[in-house]
């Protein structure tokens, strides 16, 4: 009796070929992808710190605008609002982002919004992402008042 032997081709064996070819490709989409959460994920998460930096100093630029002849004639520390949101706005307006001011009481609050375009995963169909950051300030009278042991605090 003989035995059939399986026939060869370029050192494959029949019904094998293209196997190779197909792992090459899924392995290269993998990488592609782990290339792309790796990259895109850094600047998108580079983008949400620069929107909570930004929104933290619009937010202390608003906190800046205090009421002058108020503070001058009473010492008190009130916040402007139509000045604190003018000021955290036109900050805003500096960076080149947009962003939602709001002022309740002393406390100016903003919220930043940049939109962080992909790099890699655009070719998978992912084309941007919106991150979002916020920060508050209130205003603060910064020098301590002289004590009565010869002005020093």
């Amino acid at each position: 009796m003989t035995r059939a032997r399986p026939s060869r081709r370029n050192g494959a064996l029949r019904g094998e070929e293209g196997t190779v070819t197909a792992f090459v490709v899924i392995f290269t989409f993998a990488l592609l992808l782990l290339a792309g959460l790796v990259i895109d994920g850094g600047l998108t998460l580079s983008a949400k710190v620069q929107a909570i930096d930004e929104a933290q100093a619009a937010a202390r630029a608003g906190a800046q605008a205090i009421n002058l002849p108020l503070f001058r004639s009473t010492g008190q520390i009130v916040l402007d609002p139509a000045s604190a949101t003018e000021a955290a706005e036109a900050y805003l307006a500096r960076t080149g982002h947009t962003g939602t001011v709001s002022v309740n009481g002393d406390d100016v609050t903003v919220t930043v919004s940049i939109t962080q375009p992909m790099q890699i995963l655009a070719i998978a169909g992912l084309g941007h992402l919106t991150v979002t950051g916020s920060g508050s300030a209130v205003p603060e009278h910064g020098v301590l008042a002289p004590q009565a042991n010869g002005g020093a605090p």
